[in-house]
């Protein structure tokens, strides 16, 4: 059984910009920070045999507002900082109507098949209604990290928690419960 957390970037483990109520991805290394719990919080699902794989769209390169370079840098970090197994963004604009920008699914089913992935023993985590609107369409559990911004709430999240160290703490209380473990 091959088991996966997916994880947003912006607002789950890096450090949002903050702007007219919402979070944006940061677009300079010097800004580009983890929440304090990140670490932590990942490690614990890693002892616990889950995959992570970083989901996210980054829509700022394909609007030529920050280089590919920075990007490629950024999730370098993610690896080697926060033990990432996988990083898999989507860089088109907001205007090329791709299939990978999330809420369409399409950078989750790739790590699924990638991976040979298990989708009823994965979980993603997203901090949007885009986020939870890819989990639940790939086929995932997904848990939603309520950080108080301005824009509509999704709906059908499985679990809604503060940060990530709640959800990490809900994936494997899920997970002891399931026997998946």
């Amino acid at each position: 059984m091959n088991k996966a957390v997916f994880l947003d970037r912006d607002g789950v483990i890096v450090v949002p910009e903050s702007r007219d109520g919402r979070g944006y991805a940061p677009r300079r290394l010097q800004d580009y920070r983890f929440y304090h719990d990140a670490q932590s919080s990942l490690c614990r699902l890693k002892d616990a045999g889950f995959l992570l794989v970083v989901v996210t769209n980054q829509p700022d390169v394909g609007n030529g507002l920050i280089s590919r370079a920075v990007i490629d840098e950024m999730h370098a970090r993610l690896v080697r900082e926060l033990s990432v197994d996988a990083v898999k963004s989507c860089l088109h604009s907001q205007a090329e109507n791709c299939a990978c920008r999330k809420p369409a699914p399409g950078l989750l089913l790739d790590a699924i098949r990638e991976f040979d992935l298990s989708v009823r023993h994965c979980f993603m985590v997203g901090d949007r209604a885009t986020d939870i609107q890819a989990g639940k369409s790939a086929g995932c559990r997904a848990i939603f990290i309520e950080r108080g911004y301005t824009e509509p709430k999704p709906q059908n999240a499985d679990f809604t928690v503060a940060s990530m160290a709640d959800a990490a703490e809900a994936v494997l209380r899920q997970s002891r419960l399931e026997g998946a473990q």
